[in-house]
């Protein structure tokens, strides 16, 4: 049996939730900005659900491949989503891309938005995962974290690759190969969420700031520094600039990254360590720059010129939400076909124009510059060659190494 986490958390690891879910990534609706990870941990109240308690869930050996899929015979889907996670008609009530799949191919969707946090969703779900029986849907979206436990607990199916040329010819190269789905066997992108650099170009006197080495070194910015209270990403985007691969990092690589902050904080060269409320500081200049969230920028940027952006020429950190076919689903060919669907360039372009995430579809924008010219020309949106080399994700953490460091980061954060 395959427990999700070690028994208890620790204290710290109930703070970085806590965080999440308050200030972090999870208290973010779906437009305005970002939302949780899921620190990788688990909420007080979900701990028990997952196991926590000391009951392993059940685990599928072997993968979790059903034969009995009714595809054929009932032409429906049932697909649950994030809220705000999928375009909207003028009369803000139909759902273009998804009314065009079913004129298609004659399969209804039946989408619902019940997906507001990670932990949260999969304690809807677990028991009748954990029980052998169906979750009642064919189609999900949650987080790399997630997908990764799901996948190796085998509470995920296969997709069927003859049902995804779309998909398998258009993903983009950056998200080909996570650690957790070799070969992207059992999911597909949704969107990507980026971490970048943000800054006031007005608070930094014309300077841009691109680096975090430069967040923590140049005396000019000292005491506007900020950097994010998710750990993933401000311990992911020192690694890079301490020229560590976040996807390959060891406990002595994690521990230099601490000391780099740790040395930052000594100084008083880092202001504070933030959650979303982040945002109104940039804007007004009392934060000069920090470690900040794509679709943070994207937003703040229509209120304000002077915010800007800037990736590091080490890179930046890149997680996904992603599409599953969880077990028990008894419409696992139409799902799949969803999928496919969403791959089609022209789809992935109205779907991109209205969420205004990172798009996984390679050479979407040119069917986005004919909705919207500037969308295309967003590299959050639309990332270039260049861009799109420099992303990186933070690696699979074992319930060990998940402990162990939200313990040495709630310290550095004073948390």
């Amino acid at each position: 049996m395959d427990h999700l986490e070690p028994e208890g958390l620790s204290a710290p690891q109930l703070a970085a939730i806590r965080r999440t879910l308050t200030s972090g990534r999870g208290a973010l609706t779906r437009r305005s900005t970002l939302r949780a990870l899921g620190a990788g941990v688990l909420t007080a109240g979900g701990a028990a659900t997952l196991g926590a308690c000391g009951i392993p869930p059940a685990k599928r050996e072997g993968g979790a491949e059903d034969t009995d899929d009714r595809s054929a015979k009932e032409k429906t889907v049932v697909f649950s989503n994030w809220t705000e996670y999928m375009d909207i008609g003028d009369d803000k009530k139909s759902r273009p891309t998804l009314d065009a799949f079913t004129r298609r191919t004659g399969i209804s969707v039946k989408y619902t938005e019940d997906i507001n946090d990670n932990v949260e969703f999969f304690g809807k779900i677990q028991p009748q995962l954990a029980a052998g029986q169906s979750t009642g849907r064919d189609l999900i979206s949650v987080t790399d974290w997630l997908a990764a436990r799901m996948i190796r607990l085998g509470w995920v199916q296969k997709l069927d690759p003859s049902l995804l040329p779309n998909a398998y010819a258009n993903l983009s190269p950056q998200f080909r190969r996570p650690d957790w789905d070799p070969g992207r066997a059992h999911s597909y992108p949704w969107t990507g969420i980026s971490t970048v650099i943000a800054y006031n170009i007005k608070a930094t006197g014309g300077k841009k700031v691109d680096s975090v080495s430069q967040l923590l070194d140049d005396p000019a910015l000292k005491g506007r520094v900020g950097f994010l209270t998710e750990m993933r990403d401000t311990i992911g985007m020192t690694l890079l600039d301490l020229g560590t691969s976040p996807g390959k990092f060891t406990d002595a690589d994690f521990d230099a990254a601490v000391g780099r902050l740790q040395k930052g904080v000594d100084r008083k060269q880092i202001r504070r360590f933030h959650g979303n409320d982040y945002t109104s500081d940039l804007s007004k200049g009392d934060l000069a720059a920090c470690v900040a969230w794509a679709g943070d920028v994207i937003q703040l940027q229509a209120d304000n010129p002077d915010i800007r952006f800037a990736i590091p020429a080490a890179g930046y950190i890149t997680s996904t939400d992603n599409l599953l076919v969880p077990a028990g689903a008894r419409h696992r060919a139409n799902a799949t076909r969803l999928i496919d669907y969403y791959y089609e360039r022209p789809v992935a372009a109205r779907l991109a124009a209205y969420i205004n995430y990172v798009c996984p579809v390679e050479g979407v924008g040119e069917e986005l510059a004919k909705i919207d010219p500037a969308l295309a020309a967003n590299t959050l949106i639309v990332p270039d060659k260049a861009m799109a080399a420099k992303s990186q994700a933070f690696r699979s953490l074992t319930g060990e190494e998940e402990k162990a460091y939200e313990e040495k980061f709630a310290k550095l954060i004073g948390a």
